[in-house]
């Protein structure tokens, strides 16, 4: 895999604070049993020697993550985590159509350490994120999904609690798209094995709003990596 170059996933850079767009397949920071991979964490600290990552994104997850280039800004962006304060946005693409208007699933997570998490009215922390439609394609939704906790896993197991999985998140019985499911007289050579459209889960970090040191709001705006926009391209161009 070729590694990206810091500079060129800056998003928004000032004195205190560096929100990047996390590419897919590239871990937030080191993963236990540490395996050497290259890491956001590392790829920052390279570029500023202080740098902290101040929150994580799923390894497949691409989009905005903020990190803070000294202690008092992450201390701070760490806090406005913790109080609920920053506000994230992120874009699924679901299997299925649904109308999610101010959807609010309020079901409670349990991680058990394993890699997947499962609803635990008992014994699982809050969990709380609010589901919104933006656009319908004949087999597909796009949706708006702004998680108030940020548990892991959170959207991911909310989506498919309601019946309707991310794409190609197979933990939680997605299935992938394929050309051949949308494009009409589509035909895969005799012995090529179809790929599909995106070779993860679709989901991807699109907003976050936090306050920088001067209490002023930071807004930024990640725009699809390569793989996400090809599928939206595709949904467009085939299955609306």
């Amino acid at each position: 895999m070729k590694y990206p170059v810091f500079k060129d996933l800056i998003l928004f850079e000032d004195d205190n604070h560096i929100v990047v767009n996390k590419p897919p397949f590239v871990a937030s920071l080191d993963e236990r049993g540490g395996s050497g991979e290259v890491n956001i964490l590392r790829l920052a600290k390279q570029y500023s020697e202080d740098a902290q990552v101040c929150h994580r994104l799923d390894k497949e997850t691409s989009g905005a993550i903020i990190i803070a280039k000294n202690p008092e800004a992450y201390r701070s962006v760490s806090m406005q985590f913790e109080k609920r304060k920053v506000k994230k946005t992120y874009h699924a693409v679901v299997d299925g159509q649904y109308t999610f208007n101010e959807l609010f699933i309020d079901l409670p997570i349990l991680n058990d350490g394993n890699r997947s998490v499962t609803i635990d009215r008992k014994e699982g922390k809050r969990a709380e994120t609010i589901f919104n439609s933006i656009k319908f394609y004949k087999h597909y939704t796009l949706v708006e999904c702004r998680p108030i906790t940020g548990r892991m896993h959170q959207i991911r197991i909310h989506l498919a609690t309601q019946r309707a999985a991310i794409c190609g998140d197979t933990l939680y019985k997605g299935k992938p798209v394929f050309l051949s499911s949308i494009k009409k007289g589509y035909r895969i050579a005799k012995d090529d094995e179809e790929q599909p459209i995106m070779k993860r889960f679709a989901l991807h970090a699109k907003h976050v709003i936090f306050k920088g040191l001067d209490d002023k709001d930071i807004e930024v705006e990640a725009p699809y990596p390569k793989d996400y926009a090809t599928l939206i391209k595709l949904l467009d161009k085939f299955d609306s």
